[in-house]
C-alpha cells in the first residue's frame, strides 16, 4: 500500500492509475501529430500547386490551364480535409474499429464514408 496525503491506494488502485494515465497520455497524442509527416508532405503538395496557379496567372495562360489546376489544387484540399475530418472521428468521437457492430461504431463508419464520398 502507497500513504497518500492521508489515504492509502491499494496495489489494484495504483494498477488502474496507471491504466487512466497511459490512457490520458495516449488520448493526448492527437491524430494529427501522428499523422504530421503525412500530411506535411500532402500540405506541401498543396502549396506547390497553389505556386503553379500563380505562375500560370503571371504568365497570362490560357484560363483552361489554370482552371485545371485550381480543380487540381482544390481536389488535393479536399483530400485533405477528408482525412483529418476521418482521423478526428476515429480519435475524438468514436472509433468505428473498436466494437464494429456497435451502433455508435456503425453510425461513425457510415459519417467516415459520407464525407469521403462528399470531399473526395
Amino acid at each position: 500500500m502507497l500513504a497518500t496525503y492521508g489515504s492509502t491506494l491499494c496495489l489494484e488502485d495504483v494498477q488502474e492509475l496507471i491504466k487512466y494515465l497511459g490512457i490520458v497520455y495516449c488520448l493526448s497524442m492527437a491524430h494529427t501529430i501522428r499523422d504530421k509527416k503525412k500530411l506535411l508532405n500532402r500540405l506541401r503538395r498543396i502549396r506547390g500547386q497553389v505556386e503553379a496557379i500563380e505562375r500560370l496567372v503571371e504568365q497570362e495562360e490560357d484560363c483552361s490551364a489554370i482552371l485545371q489546376t485550381i480543380a487540381a489544387c482544390r481536389g488535393a484540399v479536399n483530400g485533405l480535409m477528408a482525412e483529418v475530418i476521418e482521423g478526428h472521428i476515429r480519435f475524438h468521437i468514436v472509433d468505428p474499429n473498436h466494437q464494429p457492430t456497435s451502433p455508435r461504431a456503425r453510425a461513425a463508419q457510415e459519417l467516415i464514408e459520407v464525407v469521403q464520398t462528399y470531399l473526395t
